[in-house]
């Protein structure tokens, strides 16, 4: 029988000798709990703990796959990917409707660049259980694919979902943006300030949209903003170059070719985005 952490293990007597069993039960205890993330536990004591569930043959099935999902957060965190796919992999084979396992397995995929397999594990976790999280993800994919119809739709499910998802606002606002749907960008890029204000990636959105838009002094203004917040940001700057010479302002070149230095290819970036350097 299996004793929950907050039950106590009765001493033993065993030929005269007290076994005391309390602080085997609450290293074990406490071994759970930084598995599971819990107690502030660091992604070393993380992996080492699940290590330790795992190796202690006490979990079977549903809760063995736990353990082995649980580790292969702590090995993406740790940016241990190959391991953490292993481990995502165990606790699939252990537990095939494990939405959680497939959707962490295919952030790992998205991190490595392999995003039809992110986007084939997401759609596995959606069938068994759709969330906000997981149709955001699968959105970051079709974006890092360029399908950026595919990715707007996910945005979609993912506010449907959770009205307040600030990160899918800012997300759906850049996909638009790159697509020319302007108006509905702009409303996306400020209802995710409106969430969480003054955020840089956000802020560079919006003025790659006024940019767009030909609103030369909102767009500037903008990334103004967010290169107070980092000054080496090569998008950033190119952005403003192009926003300052269209208002038939020098310091343009200036700023074009410190993105330049930073990122040779940022002009051909911002071409394939719909904003070629038209000097």
């Amino acid at each position: 029988m299996s004793l929950s952490a907050n039950q106590i293990w009765p001493a033993i007597v065993l030929g005269g000798v007290l076994l005391a069993g309390v602080p085997a039960l609450a290293q074990t205890a406490q071994e759970r709990r930084y598995c599971e993330g819990e107690d502030g536990a660091s992604v070393a004591q993380r992996i080492d703990a699940c290590s330790a569930v795992i190796k202690a043959g006490r979990d079977k099935g549903e809760k063995l796959a736990e353990a082995f999902n649980n580790r292969g957060v702590g090995y993406r965190l740790k940016g241990e990917y190959d391991r953490a796919l292993q481990d995502y992999g165990q606790a699939i084979k252990l537990n095939g409707r494990f939405a959680d396992a497939f959707n962490n397995r295919g952030i790992v995929y998205d991190k490595k660049g392999d995003f039809d397999r992110a986007i084939q594990d997401y759609d596995q976790a959606i069938k068994l259980k759709s969330t906000a999280e997981i149709y955001f993800n699968r959105g970051n994919s079709y974006l890092g694919k360029s399908q950026y119809a595919s990715a707007i739709d996910d945005y979609n499910q993912a506010i449907k979902l959770k009205a307040d998802f600030a990160l899918a606002f800012d997300n759906r606002c850049w996909a638009r943006a790159v697509v020319g749907i302007l108006k509905p960008a702009l409303a996306d890029c400020n209802e995710a300030l409106r969430l969480v204000p003054n955020n840089a990636g956000t802020l560079d959105s919006r003025a790659f949209i006024f940019l767009k838009m030909t609103q030369f002094d909102a767009a500037v203004s903008d990334y103004d903003a967010v290169l107070r917040i980092d000054p080496k940001r090569a998008f950033t700057l190119y952005g403003r170059g192009l926003a300052r010479l269209k208002n038939e302002d020098a310091a343009g070149d200036s700023d074009i070719a410190a993105a330049k230095a930073i990122q040779a290819d940022i002009g051909e970036e911002y071409t394939r985005y719909g904003l070629p350097d038209t000097r």
